[in-house]
């Protein structure tokens, strides 16, 4: 069984940190007019939506 600390961490913490992340590069990139820090944080946002779906089933079974 997992530590629930572990499973609260990759469910709550990490995701919400990738996508603020990603909207600060997003806005960032489009502000300053250059593409690939904005997809960069397209990825991130991205990611962070699914981080929990990749990574849990692992951590859990």
């Amino acid at each position: 069984m997992a530590d629930p600390t572990l499973i609260l961490v990759f469910i709550y913490i990490i995701p919400a940190l990738m996508a603020f992340g990603g909207i600060i590069l997003i806005a960032s990139g489009v502000m300053d007019n250059k593409h690939i820090i904005t997809i960069m944080g397209i990825a991130a946002f991205f990611g962070a939506a699914l981080l929990p779906f990749i990574v849990l089933p692992s951590i859990i079974a």
